[in-house]
């Protein structure tokens, strides 16, 4: 449990894997996407992603540089725990809503 949560502690981690998951690829997409994140805590968490296995990265070698990133499976069975956590979400908002 302990590894997972580190795997996906950060601000904008998870907001980044959502966007990438609904086809943002670029660095670029997700600053426009993502309100108020800056470029340089972006650059980290995308690559701290990478080295944990959540995203793959690929770059091509054009002028200008273009990087793009991807889900990887274990990125992919991320996301579907995203979907679990938000339906829980909801139901917490249901019950809030309530009282």
């Amino acid at each position: 449990m302990e590894f997972a949560v580190n795997a996906i502690s950060g601000k904008w981690k998870i907001p980044i894997v959502w966007r990438i998951n609904e086809g943002e690829r670029r660095p670029s997409e997700m600053l426009r996407g993502i309100a108020k994140v800056d470029r340089r805590v972006l650059n980290q968490q995308l690559t701290e992603m990478v080295e944990d296995g959540i995203l793959s990265k690929k770059s091509f070698h054009e002028l200008p540089p273009r990087v793009e990133y991807s889900l990887t499976p274990s990125g992919e069975s991320l996301v579907e725990v995203l979907w679990k956590l938000n339906a829980w979400g909801e139901l917490l908002l249901e019950k809030s809503n309530k009282i």
